[in-house]
């Protein structure tokens, strides 16, 4: 009985487990959740370059305005949108419904589709506006 306990796994990981959509997401809604960090970093910075003056918000717009950093902006969008959605996730799930398997998974993968499509959509609003 010695040698079975030595040769397993301390706690099952990724290696034993099946990588499902509820899983999946849980992960996403964890690392969007950091991401938040670092992109209120960047709206901070936005704000105190408008509080500095002029030629200073000037240079953080244009460097927000190249390709990179529209894909950084593109990525804390979604970030907050599909964080967002997953609070809802979650916060339906506190009240007591959708935790039946079927439904759940259903409601994993809507997340993912919603975040993604309202992310698109925010952005065509936005070039459609400017």
């Amino acid at each position: 009985m010695a040698n079975v306990t030595k040769q397993r796994p301390l706690s099952p990981h990724l290696q034993i487990y099946k990588l499902v959509p509820t899983m999946l997401m849980s992960i996403v809604h964890r690392i969007t959740g950091g991401a938040l960090y670092f992109g209120t970093a960047l709206v901070a910075w936005w704000l105190i370059a408008a509080s500095t003056g002029a030629d200073y918000y000037d240079w953080v717009s244009w460097l927000m305005g190249t390709f990179i950093g529209k894909i950084v902006l593109f990525g804390f969008s979604w970030a907050l949108i599909h964080h967002m959605i997953g609070g809802m996730r979650h916060f339906v799930w506190d009240m007591g419904y959708g935790l039946e398997k079927h439904f759940n998974t259903k409601l994993a993968q809507a997340v993912a589709v919603a975040s993604v499509t309202l992310t698109v959509v925010v952005w065509i609003i936005a070039f459609i506006i400017r």
